[in-house]
């Protein structure tokens, strides 16, 4: 394809995003060119308001369009309890659960030494000032069960014992609605350990 500078910059746009690939990326680029002309040009304008409009609640670090979140300011939410996540997307799921009503720090990301991700780059300071604030009681950790949330979550309760917080962490084990046999072992080992 002769002169087809501003599709292969599409293309190779579209690959950035997690788990597009170069096959996928050139659907989706042909697909909006071919047959959606007006909803590529809405994309293009969606992502051009969130790229400069959206930014990090100054008390939780999620993302939101004002100073401080919505979450944050709500009067309804528990103050007391303060909910440790990796992402926004993690904060999401558990907020679509209806389970939880405290308040939350959204890390952006996780310890990762190979990565060059050590505690300065999370913030973590912040998180224990927020922790230690005086309303705080209880801080939940809800990293993900992989090695480096593991590690983050780890290296929070050892910088927050000492303050006299209370320090939980979300509980795993067997899926609801599975049966044991098609369970990996780490899960079943840790629902045992865990059990209640």
């Amino acid at each position: 394809m002769a002169d087809a500078h501003s599709l292969e910059m599409l293309i190779q746009s579209l690959k950035r995003l997690p788990g597009v690939g170069v096959k996928s990326a050139q659907r989706m680029a042909f697909h909006l060119l071919q047959h959606d002309r007006e909803g590529a040009l809405t994309l293009a304008r969606a992502l051009q308001a969130a790229a400069s409009d959206v930014r990090h609640c100054e008390r939780c670090h999620t993302f939101t369009e004002a100073q401080i979140c919505a979450t944050c300011l709500d009067p309804q939410r528990d103050h007391s309890k303060l909910c440790v996540v990796e992402t926004p997307a993690d904060q999401s799921a558990l907020e679509r659960t209806g389970a939880y009503r405290g308040l939350y720090f959204v890390l952006m990301g996780k310890l990762s030494p190979l990565d060059g991700v050590g505690p300065n780059d999370l913030g973590l300071k912040k998180l224990f000032e927020r922790a230690c604030d005086g309303v705080v009681q209880e801080v939940i950790l809800a990293t993900n069960f992989t090695a480096e949330g593991e590690a983050t979550a780890h290296v929070i309760s050892e910088a927050l014992k000492a303050r006299g917080l209370r320090l939980t962490r979300l509980a795993r084990g067997v899926p609801a609605g599975s049966e044991l046999e098609y369970v990996d072992l780490g899960t079943i080992a840790h629902a045992l350990v865990d059990r209640r």
